[in-house]
């Protein structure tokens, strides 16, 4: 199980726990991955993502998960999601026309 959020690309980080006595063994940061479903207004669909708070954070702040998948770039989307881009921008240009 990948334990990278797909809007952000977050993935668990090492370091080191510090002892009082500045003692150090090494750790793992594990982000706050959560399995979540988000709708497609376009599709009218759901889609399961994995996906960080910040993430989805970020999904919110450019307006919703169809904005935020037309305005990624396709090399920065996860491979999972750049099939779903293509299929949201079909739509569009459906619409469009």
């Amino acid at each position: 199980m990948s334990r990278r959020c797909m809007i952000t690309g977050k993935a668990p980080m090492s370091g080191n726990n510090v002892s009082h006595a500045k003692n150090r063994t090494r750790r793992k940061f594990l982000p706050n991955i959560q399995d979540t479903s988000l709708y497609s207004e376009i599709l009218a669909k759901w889609v399961k993502v994995k996906v960080s708070s910040a993430g989805l954070r970020t999904v919110e702040h450019k307006g919703g998960f169809d904005k935020f998948l037309t305005s990624t770039a396709k090399t920065k989307l996860d491979p999972v999601l750049r099939p779903v881009k293509a299929q949201v921008e079909k739509k569009q240009a459906a619409k469009a026309a």
